[in-house]
């Protein structure tokens, strides 16, 4: 059953702007000032800069920097960007760019490796109860550059109504590819698709990580793209979608599959935990449960999305920044930050507690345990772009040719950054 008190990032997620980031993380929908807890950086206090997904958000970030400010006695003043990325290379090109700030995990790889990022990973208190997968996200040249903030999963979604309309119980939620075809079929009516989700990376990935596929290898110095098991992979998708029981959101008119689940469009769909804020508020009457993503050939697998605490290079407070840091990244205020707007906190000491808060959408963070990191190297947003064009196609396409294409692409990316 639904937890309504979960209401965290809607917009972001069905706008499919986290299909890179993190819940939470960036897209900067709110363009006010976010609130002041006292001087601004030009004035000797901090500055921090974040992309909010809306008010709690905005209002907890900046309650927690209040608290701290008031514990340290430092001026520090929350400032919510318009476009993050944007604001961010206008202050890195002009020397003057926010002390503390969201970094995306499609915008770490550039911001480190052009020296903007003051690298504060051994200063943490934190550093070894941060999943080790964040870490890796957060770290180069083998060191954790920034600190995790948080982090989304994707799992499976289910209409408690039209499961139990087309005869299915508990026994029947799919653990395997084979069932999740099964029961897409038996939930596929006139009016209603069995299974929805996005036609891109962020979430066809998923089926990639369930036969054993990576984009890279472990070092990310080597693509890997068109691996027999990717193919595997992508061919079960294209299988699902020729089936009738499975679509993209976008072929059921939706933007997202948020909106293809809310609307009753389909039964089920694959999304992160940011997915709940819009069932709270949008569609709140959708009775529905959350579940671990299906095995494949090589076990279970997801997609996580994250974000960190960037402190800049050209801060001349850095020492101060690294204290504010990590009061917001211990294991009470990550909880107070999933309290308030429902994240998913980046220490592993906080997933019992976030248990507590939200029973029913353990699913999301017991992926933790099998979820692999999106493609994060320098340059390769191009690539994840041109390959989700390809994707749209994948239901007459082939699905080696199409990975033998993003091989060639991603592998020339990771030459040149190598």
């Amino acid at each position: 059953m639904r937890k309504t008190r979960l209401a965290a990032t809607t917009a972001i997620g069905a706008a499919g702007l986290l299909a890179l980031t993190a819940c939470g993380g960036g897209s900067g929908f709110d363009d006010s000032d976010g609130g002041s807890t006292g001087d601004s950086g030009g004035s000797g206090g901090l500055d921090i800069l974040i992309g909010s997904s809306g008010d709690a958000e905005t209002d907890a970030v900046t309650a927690a920097v209040a608290a701290w400010s008031e514990e340290s006695g430092i001026d520090a003043t929350v400032r919510v960007a318009s476009d993050l990325n944007q604001e961010l290379s206008q202050g890195f090109a002009s020397g003057d760019p926010a002390d503390v700030f969201y970094t995306s995990a499609d915008s770490f790889q550039s911001y480190a490796a052009n020296g903007s990022l003051y690298p504060y990973g051994d200063q943490l208190d934190a550093a070894d109860d941060f999943y080790p997968s964040l870490v890796e996200q957060f770290s180069y040249d083998g060191d954790l550059v920034c600190a995790p903030k948080d982090f989304s999963t994707l799992a499976l979604l289910i209409n408690n109504d039209a499961w139990t309309a087309a005869g299915l119980t508990d026994a029947d939620i799919p653990t395997t590819w084979e069932q999740l075809s099964d029961v897409a079929a038996k939930l596929t009516t006139g009016e209603q698709t069995g299974l929805a989700f996005s036609g891109e990376y962020a979430r066809v990935g998923a089926f990639l990580a369930q036969a054993g596929g990576t984009m890279t290898n472990a070092d990310g110095t080597e693509a890997t793209v068109d691996s027999a098991e990717n193919v595997e992979g992508l061919t079960y998708v294209q299988e699902l979608l020729n089936s009738g029981n499975a679509a993209y959101a976008a072929g059921l008119g939706t933007g997202w599959g948020g909106e293809a689940f809310g609307t009753g469009k389909a039964a089920m769909t694959i999304e992160g935990n940011w997915i709940t804020g819009a069932m709270t508020n949008d569609y709140p009457d959708i009775d529905y449960r959350v579940v671990e993503l299906p095995a494949g050939p090589a076990g279970q697998g997801t997609l996580q999305f994250t974000n960190c605490w960037g402190v800049a290079a050209d801060s001349s407070q850095q020492s101060d920044a690294v204290d504010l840091v990590n009061y917001l990244t211990a294991t009470d205020q990550q909880l107070g930050f999933a309290e308030a707007f429902g994240v998913m906190p980046s220490v592993q000491s906080a997933a019992d507690g976030w248990r507590e808060l939200y029973p029913d959408q353990a699913a999301f963070i017991d992926s933790a345990a099998f979820a692999q990191n999106v493609v994060n190297a320098q340059g390769a947003s191009d690539v994840i772009t041109d390959f989700n064009a390809q994707l749209e196609g994948l239901a007459t396409g082939d699905p080696q040719s199409i990975l033998s294409s993003v091989q060639t692409n991603l592998q020339a990316v990771l030459d040149q950054n190598n």
